[in-house]
């Protein structure tokens, strides 16, 4: 589990690499499908990644922070890394012992549901790797080679 985390803060760095030479404006373009724009794909994975571990550790909900904030790739790569900070040391030491702790949250439905944390670690995996595809299919609409999603020859298994 602790690779494919790799992979995805790898991945989602070669997306910033990428974003560099698109114009702020394509960034922020409504597109079909996702969650709406390049920019906010980014910045909506970077949250999510940090706010289920977050509540793992703590049992709190923070809520998503306010995009218009965080609207410029700049903004976004450095919230990224400052959620990083939190984020790498508990991915890092991760345990089998882990696997079976449980939070207690409340669903849309708004019924209560009991999560083991091995559950929610790889809805955040999932979750990540799903609207990296989207970027992918708004990088060919764009006419741009997208990032690619190969995870050999990454050095992960060194």
């Amino acid at each position: 589990m602790k690779t494919l985390f790799q992979y995805n803060w790898q991945v989602r760095d070669d997306w910033f690499l990428w974003c560099q030479d698109i114009p702020e404006e394509e960034l922020l373009k409504e597109r079909v499908g996702g969650v709406g724009n390049i920019l906010y794909t980014l910045f909506h994975i970077i949250d999510v990644e940090q706010s289920w571990i977050h509540f793992m550790k703590t049992q709190q909900d923070l809520g998503e922070p306010p995009f218009e904030e965080y609207s410029s790739l700049e903004k976004v790569k450095a919230l990224s890394a400052r959620f990083h900070e939190e984020v790498e040391p508990f991915v890092l030491s991760w345990t089998d012992e882990m696997e079976l702790r449980t939070n207690t949250v409340i669903n849309s439905d708004g019924q209560s549901t009991t999560l083991k944390h091995g559950e929610i670690m790889r809805h955040i995996l999932a979750h990540e790797i799903h609207h990296i595809g989207q970027l992918s299919i708004w990088a060919r609409e764009m006419g741009r080679k997208p990032v690619t999603a190969n995870l050999i020859f990454r050095g992960l298994y060194k």
